[in-house]
C-alpha cells in the first residue's frame, strides 16, 4: 500500500472504503514487515481499531475533522496517555505515560487513528536509528543499510507503506535527514511553531517536532494539526497559524533560491551534488531564480551544536535517576548507588558519552569557554541566514552530505556520525524551518534536497515544495516491500 494522506481522506470522504478497512491493512503490513524494518516499538491494534470504528461513525453522521479516519504513526517520545512512552531507552522501558502530549491531543482532535509509536534513537541521540534499546531500524530501499536518526522509524514506515503519515522531532536534523535516506518528505517547523508540551527533551532549545508523509501536500495537512498556541509551552509561538493547503498552488516564479557555496564544497558526495543541480535546474524552469549565496560560519555548527545540545541533554536527563519513574536498579544500598547504577543500567553509550561532555562543558572551570563561547558561534550563525534572507526567499543545499550508509559502518566513529547533519544542524541553532524531500537516488538509494526557509514561513517551504513535486515523480517511488 502507498496511498497517501490526501488519498486516504478522498476516498473515507467518498465511501470507497472505511477507517476500519484502511486500519486493518495498515495494521496487517506492519505484522508482515516491522519484524525485518524494526519501525515500530509498539503497535496499538486494539486502540487504533477502536478509533477507526469511532471515526467510521463520525463519517457516517457527518461529524468529521481535518484527519478523520486517517492512521497516523507517532514517534515514541510523544507522551501518550496509557501506551508506554519509551524514548528508545531501557530506562523508560516500563513507562506508561499518565497524560497526552499537545501533538497527541491534535491528532485526536482531528480524529485521526494511532497505528502506534515508532523506533527512535535513544532519547533523539544519533543519526542513524542504531542507538535504540530495542534494536536498529533498517531502512526499507536496502534493510543492510540505517534509515537515519533519530526518527528512523518514523521515516522507515512511510517508505514501507506501514503509516501514510508519521510525526517526528528535530533537534540536529532528525527528521530532514532520515526522511532523506528513505526517500520521503519530511519539514521541520520554526522553533516554536508546534508545542514541546509532552515531548520528552533533549536539548529545549534545539527541539521541534514536524510531520514525515510522502509528499509536501500531505506534510501541509499533517503540520496544519499541528502546528499552534500551546500555553503550557513556554516557548510555543502565539503567531497566528496559516492555511498551508492553501498556499500550495501559488506556484514558484520570480522566487529567489540561494545556493550556499559551503554547501557544496568538500565533504559533499559529488554524484548526490548533481543530483541536486539537476532538481535545481528543474525550478529553474518553473521560474525560480537561483544565486550563489555565502553561510560563511557554517563550518562551526557542528562544535556548536554539539556543545549546547550536549549540556542541555546533561540537565534534561537528569530527571531520570530511578526515583520517581523509569527503570530502578535491584537492591541499591544507598542513594548513590541508586543513582549510579539506575543510570548505568538504563541509559545507552551514546546517552552517557553526551551527557558526560555536557556535564563537563557546564562545569565551573569551563562554562566560559565551552558553553558560552557556543552561545556566542550560534548568534554568528543565525545572523549569516539573516544576511541571506535579505537577498532571497528561500536556501537550497543538499540535506545529507551522502546515501544511507551501512548499518554499523559508523558506531566506532561518532564524529563521522555527527558529521552527518552537517547540512541541517544549523536551522536548529538559529530555529528556522527546513523540508526535505527526495529528488534522485545514487547506487539505488534515495537522495534528499533541502530547502530553508525564514522564521514562520513554512507556506513559501511547502509550496516550493509541492510545485517541485508536480513535475518530479521522486516522492511516489517506494521500495520493492511497498508496492
Amino acid at each position: 500500500m502507498s496511498m497517501s494522506v490526501t488519498e486516504i481522506r478522498r476516498g473515507l470522504a467518498e465511501g470507497r472504503f472505511s477507517s476500519v478497512e484502511v486500519t486493518q491493512d495498515y495494521l496487517a503490513r506492519i505484522a508482515q514487515h516491522n519484524p525485518v524494518l524494526n519501525c515500530f516499538i509498539s503497535v496499538t491494534d486494539e486502540l487504533a481499531l477502536a478509533q477507526a470504528r469511532q471515526a467510521d461513525a463520525d463519517l457516517a453522521n457527518g461529524n468529521t475533522q481535518a484527519l478523520t479516519g486517517v492512521p497516523i504513526a507517532h514517534k515514541d517520545l510523544f507522551c501518550t496517555d496509557g501506551v508506554r512512552t519509551s524514548c528508545g531507552s531501557r530506562i523508560l522501558d516500563n513507562f506508561i505515560a499518565p497524560y497526552d502530549a499537545t501533538i497527541i491531543e491534535n491528532f485526536k482532535r482531528d480524529g485521526a487513528v494511532m497505528l502506534g509509536k515508532t523506533n527512535m534513537d535513544e532519547f533523539a541521540m544519533g543519526s542513524s536509528n542504531e542507538n535504540s534499546f530495542y534494536g536498529s531500524v533498517a531502512n526499507p530501499w536496502n534493510i543492510g543499510h540505517v534509515p537515519g536518526g533519530s526518527s528512523g522509524g518514523s521515516a522507515a514506515a512511510i517508505a514501507a507503506g506501514l503509516a501514510p503519515g508519521a510525526t517526528g522531532t528535530d533537534t540536529g536534523g532528525s527528521i530532514r535527514q532520515p526522511a532523506a535516506l528513505c526517500g520521503v518528505t519530511g519539514i521541520k517547523p520554526t522553533y516554536g511553531r508546534v508545542s514541546r508540551y509532552g515531548m520528552v527533551a533533549f536539548a529545549s532549545s534545539l527541539d521541534q517536532g514536524g510531520p514525515f508523509a510522502r509528499s509536501a501536500e500531505d506534510c501541509a495537512l499533517l503540520l496544519q494539526t499541528m502546528a499552534g498556541f500551546d500555553p503550557r509551552d513556554s516557548t510555543s509561538s502565539e503567531q497566528a497559524v496559516p492555511d498551508y493547503s492553501a498556499a500550495l498552488g501559488d506556484g514558484i516564479e520570480g522566487l529567489k533560491i540561494g545556493l550556499p557555496k559551503e554547501y557544496f564544497s568538500e565533504g559533499l558526495d559529488g554524484r548526490l551534488a548533481a543530483v541536486i543541480e539537476t532538481a535545481v535546474d528543474e525550478l529553474r524552469k518553473l521560474g525560480a531564480d537561483i544565486k550563489e549565496i555565502s553561510l560563511p560560519n557554517t563550518s562551526l555548527s557542528i562544535p556548536t551544536y554539539y556543545v549546547v545540545a550536549m549540556a542541555e541533554c546533561s540537565s534534561n536527563l537528569s530527571r531520570f535517576d530511578g526515583v520517581r519513574f523509569g527503570h530502578r536498579c535491584a537492591d541499591p544500598v544507598d542513594l548513590e548507588d541508586l543513582y549510579k547504577r539506575s543510570r548505568g543500567e538504563g541509559f545507552g553509550e551514546e546517552v552517557k558519552r553526551r551527557i558526560l561532555i555536557g556535564t563537563y562543558a557546564l562545569s565551573a572551570g569551563y562554562y566560559d569557554a565551552y558553553y558560552l563561547k557556543a552561545q556566542q558561534l550560534r548568534r554568528m550563525i543565525k545572523d549569516d541566514f539573516q544576511t541571506a534572507f535579505d537577498s532571497v526567499d528561500l536556501i537550497l543545499g543538499p540535506t545529507t552530505p551522502e546515501v544511507a550508509f551501512e548499518i554499523g559502518a559508523k558506531t566506532d566513529d561518532p564524529v563521522s556520525m555527527y558529521l552527518q547533519d552537517i547540512y541541517t544542524i544549523s536551522l536548529n541553532l538559529a530555529g528556522l524551518p527546513g523540508i526535505s524531500l527526495p529528488v534522485g537516488f545514487v547506487d539505488g538509494l534515495p537522495v534528499g534536497m533541502q530547502l530553508i526557509g525564514n522564521y514562520f514561513d513554512e507556506s513559501t517551504l511547502l509550496g516550493a515544495a509541492h510545485s517541485y513535486q508536480q513535475v518530479s515523480d521522486w516522492h511516489l517511488q517506494v521500495p520493492e516491500l511497498a508496492r
